[in-house]
């Protein structure tokens, strides 16, 4: 499952090397909606990059408006009888919001007219294989 979200860097995290095979880095983002009668909601969503994607977060300084599009990924894990579920927004795609230069994005292709189709780098990413790490 592919989605976006719209929102405030507020803080980013150094890349942690998990095992040999795995690591990953979390940054989250500030999303503030008006609900009814006035009042202002406040969500702060963490997301992960891992593996090759780690280094995307890196061109973005906090307090920058970023588009974010990720792939929303559970996990059971058990361990000595208990059993834990996961959740995860594996980010695959990064871009500022209303960029100085529009060429400016990472993670994905130049923007495109709208006539354009698009291309294979513009897809998600294919599910990754299971480890037995609980993240």
């Amino acid at each position: 499952m592919s989605y976006q979200m719209q929102g405030k860097l507020i803080e980013k995290f150094d890349t942690n090397q998990v095992s040999d095979r795995f690591k990953k880095r979390e940054f989250v983002l500030e999303k503030r909606e008006e609900g009814a009668g006035g009042r202002e909601f406040i969500d702060t969503v963490k997301f992960q990059l891992v593996q090759d994607r780690c280094d995307l977060i890196d061109p973005y300084n906090t307090g920058e408006e970023l588009n974010v599009h990720f792939n929303l990924k559970g996990n059971k894990w058990e361990r000595e009888g208990k059993v834990n579920y996961f959740t995860n927004l594996d980010v695959w795609r990064v871009e500022r919001v209303n960029p100085e230069n529009p060429d400016e994005q990472v993670g994905g292709s130049k923007q495109q007219d709208s006539a354009s189709l698009p291309g294979k780098e513009d897809l998600p990413p294919l599910e990754e294989a299971e480890d037995d790490l609980p993240f």
